[in-house]
């Protein structure tokens, strides 16, 4: 047997493995869908692939049930969550299919000099890689193939080992959809093995979503082949807030923010960066609110946090907590840890010289920091590898247009959490990654944007 498995993280039982596919297979794999790239992209019109991608978002919505249950059991994630991304995923599908007429629409050129005419014509590339993660089994597959299917790619796509029935799943709706053999492939391939698909010339660009360090060993390989590769890597966004007239509100918003998908969220909002004269009592409600949400049930409809991932991902974040108290931290603890379910914790006092301070917590802990002012407050925000997302909360609009001016994050969400849509461009910069998926961006990242002049 290979790696792929099942493993109930909130009982630790093995469910079922499944066997990683044989180097052959693998090849086979690779011909199939360059195979079907051959006749997808010239066999097809926009029209027909737009409709079939709009019927895997109807699929997504007839088999939620089934969709919502698998990923549960995979990675722990609370059941009502659970029903919110596959009907998330389900909207971005068919988000592309209703704008693919205008996504691929010729973009004419206004000439300076010379008669004629120039378009900008968006094309197909042909086969593409999707290296996926655990955390949103089916939403981080709709945001790479639903764009890219349309336009003409096909996939190969490679989920993380602990996600195989969604894997399996995700695949069938494309089979039941009516896309053709090759045209989404299912690989349950060995990171050994991927680099050989990287490497491989009918395959013609790579997205990866995870960590760093499989980011790093993903542009590296992608680089020495020439290959065009999008990066949606790690963030600790900063959560700031400089003045309101609702404390209540905005802990409510960062409660949310912090705990959505049991802390396992690459855009949670991680570091909460408060002015002087609202910390103490931010810091109290904050705590307060944090520990109402304890563990529980991921199958109940009303648990809001369940368990870790994994028993790795919770011996990890407990790692870090310890580091980070080691280094002179405060923890207030909100409960006890009980295998994979992680109670909420919240630190302060996290120095400079601490390593949590530039680390990302993937779990429910909230680093909360004081400062004096806006100046301060955009100088805590910025000091960090990463620059995914991140949030504003004042009263004062001019003030809102500054400090979202001077974040270096690819995202800035102004007092408002979880407001991520099919149509708004996702990703960041420095070590958060390369690239734009979702929205109009999204569609561009794998397009040959091919210049027409005519005479």
């Amino acid at each position: 047997m290979g790696d792929y498995a099942v493993t109930d993280p909130a009982t630790g039982e093995v469910v079922r493995q499944y066997a990683t596919i044989t180097d052959e297979g693998l090849r086979e794999a690779v011909r199939r869908a360059d195979a079907a790239y051959r006749d997808w992209r010239t066999g097809t019109t926009v029209a027909e692939r737009a409709e079939l991608v709009r019927t895997v978002g109807d699929l997504h919505v007839e088999r939620r049930d089934e969709l919502a249950a698998i990923i549960v059991r995979e990675m722990g994630k609370p059941i009502a969550q659970a029903y919110g991304e596959v009907d998330f995923a389900a909207d971005i599908y068919r988000y592309y299919a209703d704008i693919s007429p205008e996504m691929l629409r010729d973009e004419p050129i206004r000439l300076l000099a010379g008669e004629g005419s120039a378009v900008i014509r968006r094309s197909p590339l042909g086969v593409l890689l999707g290296i996926m993660p655990w955390n949103f089994p089916y939403y981080q597959v709709a945001r790479f193939a639903a764009p890219n299917l349309v336009l003409g790619n096909t996939i190969l796509l490679k989920h993380a080992p602990q996600c195989p029935e969604s894997a399996l799943a995700i695949e069938r709706i494309f089979r039941d959809a009516g896309f053709p053999d090759g045209g989404y492939v299912n690989v349950f391939a060995t990171n050994a093995q991927i680099e050989s698909v990287i490497a491989d010339p009918r395959v013609q660009g790579v997205s990866l979503t995870g960590s760093e360090r499989a980011g790093a060993a993903v542009a590296e390989a992608a680089g020495r082949n020439l290959k065009k590769v999008v990066l949606e890597l790690g963030g600790s966004d900063p959560f700031i807030l400089l003045s309101t007239g609702d404390l209540d509100a905005v802990v409510a918003d960062a409660a949310a923010a912090r705990l959505d998908n049991n802390g396992q969220s690459c855009n949670a909002a991680k570091r909460f960066i408060v002015v002087d004269r609202l910390y103490e009592p931010f810091l109290e409600k904050l705590t307060a609110a944090l520990a109402d949400s304890q563990p529980g049930d991921p199958t109940r409809p009303d648990t809001a946090l369940g368990p870790l991932s994994s028993a790795a991902a919770a011996d990890r974040l407990q790692d870090q907590l310890d580091r980070a108290v080691a280094h002179g931290a405060t923890l207030h603890a909100t409960g006890e840890r009980h295998g994979n379910f992680f109670a909420p914790a919240v630190l302060t006092g996290i120095g400079r010289d601490n390593p949590a301070r530039h680390e990302e917590f993937f779990g429910p802990v909230a680093s909360v920091y004081r400062v004096a002012d806006e100046e301060e407050a955009i100088e805590v925000a910025n000091d960090t590898p990463f620059g995914l997302g991140s949030y504003v909360y004042t009263t004062d609009p001019e003030q809102a247009q500054r400090v979202a001016d001077r974040i270096e994050a690819g995202m800035v969400f102004v007092n408002l959490v979880l407001a991520d849509g099919a149509e708004l461009p996702f990703g960041g910069v420095k070590r958060s990654g390369t690239g734009r998926e979702l929205g109009r961006l999204g569609a561009d990242e794998f397009a040959n944007k091919k210049l027409i002049r005519m005479a």
